[in-house]
């Protein structure tokens, strides 16, 4: 492998040197004066294969990123979604497409963090040790024979003397376990738990329209499941608005949510809870009363993150009464008792560069915080640049939401890549397995075997199953258990029994994928149609 090109400013020195690891390259900037970053970038040559699988790790949780062939062309997220629309529903904005203009074409994709080549047993992994410092773009160019990085630190203001790490890069080959082993030695991170989480969640049957009888309903139905949980999650829709946290809506829990949590921890299990802390909604106190605490882009207006509920907006973390209450929330439910805070939305943190910080050192700077405020309750990090999560949180999803109509409504498969879709979840699941018990336990999102609210089919039920009980950390399912037949109860035993299973194949086909497994000295095969 060698180093095609180098851009960088003239007003500072750098070197690019490979150090005492074979493969591993470090660029750093001293800036001799002030000076104000635009576009860093290097690029490698590498002779990609006809044959060649490659994978390039999308921007945050929700990104849908699979595997594909070196000849494939692949449709780039918002290219038929009218302006007009991304305007009011904010789709670009929960993934890179406010910020990156790269266009995915034939034999071109791109990602952050890490990618490889797969070509047999063969990997060839492209990973980066210094995202804390600013993401790195990745970008796998079989038609340019390269592999180029890109350092997202445009605007990013160095004092003068300043050293700033630009990359350090590695480049590893080997067998799968090898490469990724290799890789997080480096990185110098482990998980932070080897505990799998098995349980209930409230979102994907009740949505918002959760309540104290709905919630205590589903806690009373846990009881007739025939695995024993050790999680009760209550998701969003217990608070009056987003971003106000610390009063449960009277008229959903007329009782607040303290008595939800002792039924909980008298019937054995782990309490969790769903908060967005980064964001608030345009309909909150927050947002009416506290101006200030809105993060404010270049006109001074507040950063709109996303269409949902009454439009979300973001926090500006750089104030300390903002991260003052962030705390405060947190540990409202931390002294009731919640151990399990699912943390969502958190791309928020670092909606836009700043002079003085990337959007990479702000995500990183948030996430430590976050570890603080939860302390020794756990946390699953949800809606999050993957990298600053690595080590930081207990678990982490690693796909985009289920939806309960397989792959969505048809429009919205034209438009950005962190829709829900269950289609897209369990391929991300495949395809960032290897994340699981290095960077944290991956959080697959649920599984479904109800009949009644969905449109799954038994088929994409059992593949759902069977992927989450295989490759995931974090097994919940969110239906009302004691409605579920005896078939059903067999068949959610079965797929908690999956967490003993040993995967020895996996062959994703255009619209089929096989997988192979060994279960209590057992052979199993089962095949899907995707």
């Amino acid at each position: 492998m060698t180093v095609l090109r180098k851009d960088f400013p003239v007003a500072g020195r750098h070197t690019l040197e490979e150090s005492d690891t074979p493969g591993r390259y470090r660029l750093s900037l001293s800036a001799l004066e002030e000076l104000m970053l635009s576009d860093l970038s290097v690029s490698f040559s590498f002779d990609y294969k006809k044959d060649d699988i490659f994978f390039a790790n999308g921007y945050q949780s929700w990104t849908y990123c699979p595997e594909r062939s070196v000849n494939e062309r692949f449709l780039r997220a918002m290219r038929f979604c009218p302006p007009v629309m991304d305007e009011k529903y904010g789709f670009s904005k929960y993934g890179d497409a406010h910020f990156c203009s790269f266009k995915d074409g034939k034999g071109q994709i791109h990602g952050y963090s890490y990618a490889y080549v797969r070509r047999g047993d063969r990997w060839y992994l492209f990973a980066s040790l210094s995202e804390n410092t600013g993401f790195t773009r990745i970008i796998l160019d079989a038609a340019r024979k390269a592999v180029v990085f890109e350092k997202d630190c445009a605007g990013r203001v160095l004092r003068q003397g300043e050293r700033y790490t630009v990359f350090d890069l590695v480049f590893l080959e080997g067998n799968e376990n090898e490469v990724f082993d290799k890789w997080f030695e480096m990185l110098g991170v482990t998980p932070l738990t080897d505990e799998k989480a098995v349980g209930y969640t409230s979102w994907y049957n009740c949505y918002q329209n959760i309540s104290e009888t709905r919630v205590l309903a589903d806690l009373e139905g846990m009881k007739a499941l025939p695995a024993k949980p050790n999680i009760f999650q209550i998701d969003d829709g217990f608070e009056t608005f987003v971003g106000d946290w610390l009063d449960a809506d009277e008229k959903k829990f007329p009782s607040g949510m303290e008595p939800i949590y002792r039924n909980i921890e008298e019937d054995g299990y782990r309490a969790g809870i769903w908060l967005a802390p980064f964001v608030c909604e345009k309909n909150s106190r927050l947002f009416s009363e506290h101006p200030t605490w809105l993060l404010k882009d270049e006109k001074g207006q507040p950063v709109f993150c996303g269409g949902n509920w009454s439009g979300a907006y973001a926090l500006d973390l750089a104030n300390s009464e903002v991260r003052d209450y962030i705390e405060k929330c947190i540990r409202h439910y931390k002294n009731m008792g919640f151990s399990l805070f699912k943390l969502d939305f958190l791309y928020a943190a670092c909606m836009l560069a700043r002079p003085d910080k990337t959007r990479g050192e702000q995500m990183y700077e948030a996430m430590d915080f976050l570890r603080s405020c939860c302390g020794d309750a756990a946390i699953i990090g949800c809606g999050v640049p993957l990298a600053a999560a690595f080590g930081r949180v207990e678990y982490c999803r690693i796909g985009p939401d289920v939806s309960l109509t397989y792959d969505d409504v048809p429009y919205m498969r034209f438009f950005h890549a962190e829709r829900p879709s269950t289609r897209h979840t369990v391929l991300n699941t495949l395809f960032r397995r290897q994340l699981s018990g290095r960077a944290f336990l991956n959080d697959p999102d649920v599984f479904i075997l109800r009949e009644e609210n969905t449109t799954l089919t038994p088929e994409q039920k059992d593949l759902l199953g069977t992927v989450n009980g295989l490759f995931g950390g974090v097994l919940f399912a969110s239906d009302q258990f004691s409605g579920y037949t005896e078939a059903q109860k067999e068949q959610y035993a079965q797929i908690c029994a999956l967490a003993d299973a040993h995967v020895t194949g996996i062959v994703k086909e255009k619209y089929q994928l096989t997988l192979e497994y060994e279960l209590n000295g057992e052979a199993k095969k089962k095949v899907f149609p995707l």
